[in-house]
């Protein structure tokens, strides 16, 4: 396989999934692999199960010697991961790259996993080609963002926790706000208003992405936002992860 070809592995607080990426098209070249990400989320466990997932993974392919990129739900600064989301709070302040380098017998590179997906729709979706400010928010759990200007990431922004009214807005606008508020489609989206109103005001953008599983319902969300910007829907929900992983491993290996 070719240098346009590498390893994906997104590791989220439920499941780890990879797979080879054809990083020319943005196609998985091998089967999508998933794990369920150990109980607790320990380093150590976590790092037994990627190597797992990664055996498999390059069995399948044939693909032995590739490129590795793995995006996790944390800050990530100097391959140091700073914070933690839905798992064990020792990876805060690890040298999270180094001991996946250690247990994995290769070289990584390790990034947040909304970077990661924002990094995949401007290779690969909804912002392939689209000049100036783009942010991707992950509307979940809480807000992940991305920020890309010209295609090119400013990493760790992690907007979703602006404070607006005196609270993390997150707590608010994420989607498991509405979940667990039982919020009407109308009154979640005027929090939304608010959100994005608010990400207009500080960085003038010329799109915003709208990723995460709530993404796939954007039919009743989107359309009764009244904002400057466009707003439109990530093309890659389950695999931007993989995908932007793999991506930015080539595009930062050596």
């Amino acid at each position: 396989m070719s240098s346009t070809t590498a390893i994906g592995i997104d590791i989220g607080g439920t499941g780890i999934k990879g797979a080879v990426v054809d990083l020319s098209t943005g196609a998985l070249l091998s089967d999508r692999v998933k794990l369920p990400t150990p109980k607790g989320g320990r380093p150590a466990d976590i790092v037994d199960t990627v190597k797992d997932l990664l055996k498999t993974v390059s069995e399948k392919a044939s693909a032995p010697g590739l490129p590795i990129g793995i995006c996790f739900p944390a800050v990530v600064k100097n391959g140091h991961t700073m914070s933690a989301a839905n798992v064990s709070d020792r990876w805060i302040g690890l040298a999270a790259e180094k001991l996946f380098e250690k247990g994995l017998g290769h070289p990584i590179h390790f990034v947040n996993d909304a970077d990661a997906a924002g990094y995949a729709e401007s290779q690969f979706g909804a912002a392939k080609g689209v000049p100036g400010v783009v942010i991707l928010t992950t509307l979940g759990t809480g807000i992940g963002t991305a920020l890309l200007n010209g295609g090119i990431l400013v990493p760790n922004t992690e907007l979703g926790h602006l404070q607006i009214d005196g609270v993390d807005y997150e707590t608010r606008a994420a989607y498991a706000a509405k979940e667990r508020e039982d919020l009407s489609w109308e009154k979640w989206t005027g929090r939304l208003h608010k959100y994005y109103s608010t990400l207009e005001m500080l960085f003038s953008p010329d799109l915003f992405i709208v990723g995460g599983g709530v993404s796939k319902h954007h039919q009743h969300f989107l359309p009764l936002l009244n904002l400057k910007t466009p707003i439109i829907p990530a093309v890659h929900r389950n695999n931007a992860g993989i995908l932007g992983a793999a991506a930015l491993a080539v595009k930062n290996r050596g």
